[in-house]
C-alpha cells in the first residue's frame, strides 16, 4: 500500500470518529497556543523595556549613591552624592555634553479644594536636555530659579489635569508640603518608565527642593538621590564612566570600596534582557508541559482505537497487508492529528498574541522560529507517542485478531 493510500484511510478514519478525534487534537492545540502566546509576551516584554530605556535618552549614565553590593540590599541606599558631585562632573569630564541631578520626594500637592500625591523631582535645567523632555506650554527651571531658590514649578501633563482641569496652568499658585509654588510650565506627555508615570510628576529647581521640601541630611552639601549624565556620543559612554568614576574617587577620598556604582543603558538592558529572556523561557516551559500532556492523549486515544479496531486490522492482515502497512497506517493518524493540532493551536496562539498587542502596552509579535518550532514539536509528538500504538497494531497476529472481533 502507498502513503498516499495510507493517508486516505486514515482521514477517513479519523473522521468516523469526530468527537474522539476533536477531543484528542484538544490537547495539541491548548500546548501550541500556549507555547506560541507564552514566547510572544516574552518577547513583547523584552522590546517594551528596550523602548522604555531608550524613552530615558541618548547615551545616558546614571550615577547612583551606595556601592554595587548595597544596590542588591533591601534597604535605603547611602545618601553619599551631593549637588556639588553634579557640578564637578559637568566641569571637569570631557567626554560628558549635559548634566542632570535629581533629587525625588513623594509629596502631597495641592491647589485649592483638590489634591494628589505625586513625585516631586528638584533638578536643573540640563534636565530637559540629558532626559529628552520637552515643555508642552510655558518654560522649564532655568539656572536663575536654581540660584535663587525660587519657589516655582513645572507640572507633569497629567498633574496638570488633575489639579487644573481646563484652567490656564501658567501663573497658578499650588502647594507642595504647605509651600506655596508657582507654576511656570507644563510638560509634555512623556509616558510611563517600567511602571512608574514620568507625567505624575512635578519638577522644582534642585536647591528648592533641597531647601523647602526634603531638607538637607549630608554633611557635605545638598544630597541627591542621583545624578543623570548623557555622554557626547555612543563612543563616549565608555569613556565617560571611566572618567566620572576617577573623578569621584578623588573626591570622595575612597582608597577602597567605592560609595557609588554607574550604570549605562546598555548595562540596566543587560540586565533586563537576561531577566525577561529567562522569564521568556520558565514560561514556554511551563507551556510546553501541555504539549507532553497533549501527546500523552493522541496515545491514550491510539490505543483504544487499536482495542476496537482488532477485527479490522486481523482483516487488513488477512487479506495480504504487511505489518509495515499498518504501522504506516497507524502512525499517519496520529501525525495527522498532532499536525492539525498544531496548526490550530498556532491560528489561535497568533490571535491571542493579536488581541494582547492591541489592547495592552506589551508589542508582542509571534516569531517565525516558535511557531515552526511549535508545528514541528506537536508533530514530532505525534508520531513519538504514535510509535507504541501502531507496533501494537501492526503485531497483531491475524488469526487471533479475526477470533476476538
Amino acid at each position: 500500500m502507498d502513503i498516499l493510500e495510507s493517508v486516505k484511510m486514515a482521514g477517513t478514519t479519523l473522521i468516523a470518529n469526530k468527537m474522539r478525534s476533536s477531543l484528542t487534537i484538544l490537547g495539541i492545540v491548548i500546548g501550541n497556543a500556549s507555547v506560541i502566546a507564552m514566547v510572544g509576551l516574552g518577547q513583547g516584554a523584552q522590546k517594551l523595556a528596550s523602548e522604555q530605556f531608550e524613552s530615558l535618552g541618548p547615551n545616558v549614565v546614571f550615577v547612583v549613591p551606595g556601592s554595587p553590593e548595597s544596590q542588591n540590599r533591601p534597604v535605603i541606599p547611602p545618601k553619599t552624592l551631593v549637588l556639588a558631585d553634579a557640578e564637578a562632573i559637568a566641569k571637569q569630564v570631557p567626554s560628558i555634553q549635559a548634566v542632570a541631578p535629581q533629587l525625588n520626594s513623594s509629596e502631597l500637592v495641592t491647589y485649592r479644594n483638590k489634591n494628589t500625591s505625586t513625585l516631586i523631582v528638584g533638578t536643573t535645567p540640563e534636565f530637559l536636555t540629558v532626559r529628552s523632555f520637552d515643555v508642552a506650554q510655558g518654560r522649564f527651571i532655568n539656572a536663575n530659579d536654581v540660584k535663587l531658590n525660587n519657589r516655582v514649578a513645572a507640572l507633569g501633563a497629567d498633574v496638570a489635569k488633575k489639579l487644573l482641569g481646563d484652567r490656564n496652568p501658567i501663573g497658578q499658585q499650588i502647594r507642595i508640603k504647605n509651600v506655596s509654588f508657582r507654576v511656570i510650565g507644563v510638560m509634555a506627555p512623556k509616558g510611563s518608565f517600567l511602571g512608574s508615570n514620568n507625567d505624575d510628576s512635578v519638577f522644582i529647581p534642585v536647591t528648592t527642593a533641597a531647601n523647602r521640601i526634603v531638607g538637607r541630611t549630608s554633611p557635605y552639601g545638598i544630597d541627591v538621590t542621583f545624578i543623570n549624565v548623557t555622554a557626547r556620543n555612543e563612543e563616549s559612554i565608555q569613556a565617560a564612566t571611566f572618567q566620572i568614576t576617577n573623578l569621584l574617587r578623588l573626591r570622595h577620598k575612597i582608597t577602597q570600596d567605592d560609595d557609588f556604582s554607574i550604570q549605562t543603558q546598555k548595562d540596566i538592558l543587560q540586565i533586563v534582557g537576561t531577566i525577561t529572556g529567562a522569564l521568556t523561557l520558565m514560561l514556554a516551559a511551563i507551556a510546553a508541559i501541555s504539549l507532553l500532556v497533549g501527546g500523552i492523549g493522541v496515545m491514550n486515544i491510539m490505543l483504544v482505537s487499536v482495542t476496537e479496531r482488532t477485527q479490522e486490522i486481523g482483516l487488513r492482515k488477512a487479506i495480504g497487508a504487511t505489518q509495515q502497512d499498518i504501522l504506516i497506517q497507524f502512525l499517519i493518524e496520529a501525525i495527522i492529528l498532532a499536525t492539525a493540532g498544531g496548526l490550530i493551536g498556532t491560528a489561535i496562539g497568533i490571535g491571542g498574541i493579536s488581541l494582547i498587542s492591541s489592547f495592552t502596552p506589551l508589542k508582542a509579535g509571534a516569531s517565525i522560529p516558535s511557531i515552526v518550532m511549535a508545528v514541528g514539536i506537536s508533530s514530532g509528538i505525534g508520531l513519538f507517542f504514535g510509535v507504541v500504538p501502531a507496533q501494537r497494531a501492526a503485531k497483531l497476529d491475524p488469526i487471533v485478531a479475526l477470533r476476538s472481533a
